[in-house]
């Protein structure tokens, strides 16, 4: 009988790990083109031939060519292969948002290895773990950044990690030191060996879930798969050859990596890379640069409008932001047309394991829609599953489902992608939302965010909204704090606005001005100066559910 077309089995990949493939399905998408059959090394060579001056990436100020980024990559790529590294080998690296990422990233595709970008505020046991669970063979790291010594860490885990065999700086001593650096790779100048065939099909890239609820995961995606994420992206946006791009986001990140580091070969724009954010230093590339399109995290969004305002700079060039990873505030959104005279922002959704899930909305007639939902569904099926297992109807809330084109193999273990795919192959987010009928979806929390009062299921999102709409209210983020009798109540953390002192009595008049039911009003609110957060903007619930508990039973403690 024949395989029904939503059948998906299990295979190893040539690094070893299980992939989840439906073959009916890839074959689908490769004969009708939603699948490329192509990786990031073959784009560019072709862009190094045909229009080998095109600056494909802008960094610190130094434009870079794809003749130049080509060659530089050949030459690591060499030097790599010398070294023992063949496809499905991993190959980590821990760097900022430097050219030598992208450098990295081009080896690694010509050669077949899986790349592991691991975020370069992790320290010793998150990055022990990453190397040791990816069996990475080789890693760069940045010498030094921002004040903490990278190759000394490594020194401290080399020993400890029995399957890497290389540690590489990046940026290190010129001469002298313990470690090679990458500019000692680059120079190698030996004759290139015969490249070996990659599949597009292949594991790509192994991506470490942020962790916002506990342990990461570990998530496989191919070329095939991050590249239709980029497309997508490119075509809905309509970015066009020649535009100027601003990534500030981390290219350890699967937006930054995407966006910062590939589509300039991709889709011919060029990218800016932004080391770390900094308002002032963004507005004046966005001028210098003519940039037309960044995204980034909510809190880049807020910070550049409040400079804006401040400055009365309209940044003419820029004409999209969409943003998204943590709580955006309608009003934020609305704020940018009167601001920014061209621009457009828009929230946006997705994860690790599912970029890009939705796209925004872009256009002024759907300015409503842009500020009030998470973004229309693009090149997915989504849908909504109830508590009882059932399909809600559009408003209905439920847990997010997702399949399609760009969606990830799979987990390194399998037990955590059987966990998480149903039989149909949607892939449930662990999010809560909703389906409007635009075909909009409004993200409304985590499964786990749900705050259980007495029997009573309370949405964080819904008061995390409700909080934001407080002047003196930068940010809110709530969880559950335990309750002697009612198991559950609400407990909300704030950063208030620069210049303002908002009370627990200012914020329960303006939730009593809402309507809602007192049931969801905080019993405890902390103003706090920060949020835990990953590298991409998220917060950290888990960490701020713990210290709701650690307050609840002694006290006080800081976040």
């Amino acid at each position: 009988m024949p395989r029904p077309s939503n059948a998906y089995t299990t295979q190893q990949d040539i690094s070893g790990w299980p992939v989840r493939v439906n073959p009916a399905k890839a074959e689908q998408w490769r004969s009708d083109g939603t699948w490329q059959n192509t990786t990031v090394a073959q784009c560019a060579r072709r862009i190094a031939t045909e229009d080998p001056e095109r600056i494909t990436h802008v960094c610190a100020g130094v434009a870079h060519s794809a003749r130049a980024l080509w060659e530089q990559a050949q030459r690591l790529a060499t030097a790599l292969w010398q070294r023992g590294y063949r496809p499905g080998d991993v190959l980590a690296f821990q760097t900022p948002n430097w050219h030598e990422s992208v450098l990295i990233d081009l080896a690694a595709s010509l050669l077949g290895l899986v790349l592991c970008p691991i975020v370069t505020i992790y320290r010793d046991h998150e990055v022990e773990l990453i190397l040791s669970d990816s069996r990475a063979k080789g890693i760069f790291v940045a010498q030094q950044f921002r004040g903490f010594d990278h190759a000394q860490m490594m020194s401290r885990l080399q020993p400890r990690l029995p399957h890497l065999q290389h540690v590489w700086t990046v940026r290190g001593p010129a001469q002298g030191g313990a470690l090679e650096d990458l500019r000692a790779l680059v120079a190698h100048d030996a004759a290139p060996p015969e490249w070996p065939a990659v599949s597009p099909d292949a594991i790509k890239l192994v991506l470490y879930t942020s962790g916002t609820t506990g342990q990461p995961k570990a998530v496989l995606h191919s070329h095939n798969t991050l590249l239709r994420a980029v497309l997508m992206c490119a075509d809905y946006w309509q970015l066009q050859p020649g535009e100027t791009t601003l990534m500030p986001s981390p290219v350890t990140h699967v937006t930054g990596f995407s966006h910062g580091i590939e589509m300039p070969f991709y889709r011919g724009v060029r990218a800016v890379l932004m080391e770390k954010w900094d308002t002032a230093e963004a507005m004046d590339i966005i001028e210098r640069e003519q940039v037309a399109f960044t995204i980034g995290a909510t809190p880049f969004l807020q910070e550049l409008m409040d400079m804006a305002e401040r400055t009365r700079r309209h940044l003419p060039s820029l004409r999209l932001f969409p943003c998204g990873g943590a709580a955006v505030a309608p009003e934020v959104i609305y704020r940018v047309p009167r601001t920014l005279h061209h621009c457009r922002s828009f929230r946006v959704y997705g994860s690790s394991e599912a970029p890009m899930i939705t796209l925004g909305f872009p256009l002024p007639q759907d300015h409503q829609l842009a500020a009030e939902t998470d973004g229309k569904v693009v090149d997915y099926e989504v849908l909504i599953q109830k508590a009882d297992g059932q399909c809600a109807a559009t408003g209905q809330e439920g847990e997010i489902c997702v399949r399609g084109p760009a969606l990830f193999l799979g987990y390194a273990r399998l037990e955590h992608t059987q966990e998480a795919f149903d039989e149909a192959g949607y892939f449930h987010t662990g999010d809560v939302g909703y389906l409007t009928p635009e075909g909009a979806i409004v993200f409304t929390g985590r499964i786990k965010d749900l705050i259980n009062r007495g029997g009573e299921k309370i949405s964080a999102k819904e008061v995390e909204d409700l909080l934001h709409q407080h002047p003196s209210v930068q940010a809110a983020a709530v969880v559950a704090m335990p309750h002697a009798r009612l198991g559950e109540t609400v407990c909300a953390y704030i950063i208030a606005r620069p210049g303002t002192a908002p009370s627990a009595q200012d914020i329960a008049a303006l939730l009593d001005r809402s309507g809602v039911a007192r049931q969801k009003y905080p019993e405890q609110i902390f103003f706090v100066d920060q949020f835990p957060t990953t590298a991409s903007g998220k917060i950290k619930k888990d960490l701020l559910r713990k210290d709701a508990q650690h307050r609840h039973t002694v006290g006080p403690a800081t976040t």
